[in-house]
């Protein structure tokens, strides 16, 4: 019989391969990789004024909500500076190291924090965070990740569509009536909400690797647009589940296994062109 935490832990990589399988060709057209560093960034902060209140207040789920508030925030500010007139990889470069650098101050004032608590649980450790921990996930991580996954997943289908004319033709999107600056946003908020969401499960290193490579792979295979989010869909659904059993299998983490396959799959496939 197949034990709970695996089971739920299956479930969550079904959610998670959903949601970065649809996202990843829309940050792969648009040209926004850059934007999953400051994401990281972003989440990293978060979680660390999260764990600092947490510990301060005795309430440590406000590292979840903290987290997925700072991410959406700051991925907006990106937003709303390509609006002004900045390019992406500005925007980005500058936020990002804002960020960087009041996640190192963040980290001086929660040791001197934790130095005064008592030891607090592995799956709220700032570890989690990095590596991720998918099979700690509990049953109300679990229900949180599906409610909010299914609102982020209607959102994407709902603007899809628009989300592609955004990244091949802006103006003429804008000339056709459609609101350049609302899709931009919505976009970015979708990047911001659903790392939030997924963080503990695959971890802020993986997360990147997720959010990029899927798209990539499946643009360098695929010949049309269905055919692009297909496989994006296939490869990621693929990678977390089979990740996960055999993290299983193996006793070992099973973000670690999906950046190892994603990454030499990727760069099997740049090689093969190269030679080719």
């Amino acid at each position: 019989m197949i034990e709970e935490y695996l089971f739920r832990a299956i479930l969550a990589s079904l959610m998670v391969g959903t949601l970065l399988g649809l996202l990843s060709p829309l940050i792969n057209v648009k040209g926004i990789a850059f934007l999953t560093h400051a994401t990281f960034h972003a989440l990293l902060f978060g979680a660390v004024l999260g764990m600092i209140l947490g510990l301060m207040v005795g309430n440590l789920s406000l590292i979840f909500w903290i987290s997925l508030i700072v991410a959406i925030v700051v991925v907006m500010v990106i937003a709303e500076m390509e609006i002004r007139g900045y390019s992406s990889d500005t925007a980005v470069g500058a936020t990002a190291g804002l960020v960087a650098g009041l996640t190192v101050l963040g980290f001086g004032i929660l040791y001197k924090v934790m130095a005064s608590k008592p030891y607090f649980g592995l799956s709220e450790s700032i570890v989690t965070y990095l590596t991720g921990e998918i099979f700690l996930i509990t049953l109300n991580d679990l229900w949180m990740l599906v409610l909010g996954g299914v609102i982020a997943f209607a959102i994407m289908l709902a603007f899809y569509r628009d989300f592609i004319y955004l990244s091949f033709d802006p103006e003429g999107l804008e000339s056709h009536g459609g609101n350049v600056r609302l899709y931009l946003m919505i976009l970015y908020f979708l990047v911001g909400a659903i790392g939030g969401l997924i963080v503990k499960t695959v971890g802020l290193i993986t997360l990147q690797v997720l959010a990029v490579l899927p798209g990539a792979i499946a643009l360098t295979l695929s010949k049309d647009l269905r055919g692009l989010i297909g496989l994006s869909l296939g490869i990621t659904l693929l990678t977390q589940v089979s990740s996960v059993i055999l993290g299983y299998l193996l006793d070992v983490p099973p973000s670690g296994l999906a950046t190892v396959f994603l990454g030499t799959l990727y760069g099997a496939l740049m090689v093969r062109r190269k030679l080719a």
